[in-house]
């Protein structure tokens, strides 16, 4: 069960306790609350997991682009040093090598970018998602506080 829907499963249990005469309490039984509030943390730690696997991801790319780059590097550095018998040949050597190395350069920013873009959408995706159940958590404890002004019902 997704922790929205146990949300409202507490929401549900509130809305359901008896009111306490003379008062705009309600009667719930807390060992219910309980009961969801360890399901819902039961919950946490899969979308814990799936923000930590965004970032590890995200790092692997990293490392991945930056060891394609050094790759193309040695290569261009070997391209360039097998074929500088002549001035000429150096010259169209070291311009390959450094359009190559460019290239690289701008593939790497490119993935490490698209990597960064990726982790932070879904980071932000988890922020909302987190932020929108502890808020609901808070109007649950303070419904069960009493804080909330009237009575529901």
């Amino acid at each position: 069960m997704d922790i929205m829907a146990l949300i409202d499963r507490i929401e549900e249990l509130l809305d359901s306790g008896r009111n306490v005469p003379f008062s705009a309490n309600k009667m719930v039984d807390p060992d219910k609350v309980y009961e969801i509030i360890d399901e819902i943390r039961a919950n946490f730690p899969d979308e814990l997991k799936q923000a930590r696997w965004i970032v590890k991801e995200r790092q692997e790319m990293l490392e991945e682009a930056e060891k394609e780059a050094n790759r193309i590097l040695e290569e261009a550095r070997d391209r360039a040093q097998a074929i500088a018998s002549d001035q000429e040949i150096v010259k169209l050597a070291e311009q390959q090598a450094a359009d190559i190395l460019d290239n690289a350069r701008a593939r790497e920013r490119e993935i490490r970018l698209g990597a960064e873009d990726y982790a932070d959408e879904m980071l932000a995706n988890l922020e909302v998602n987190l932020g929108k159940l502890l808020t609901a958590v808070q109007r649950g404890r303070d419904r069960l506080q009493g804080k909330v002004g009237g009575q529901r019902g």
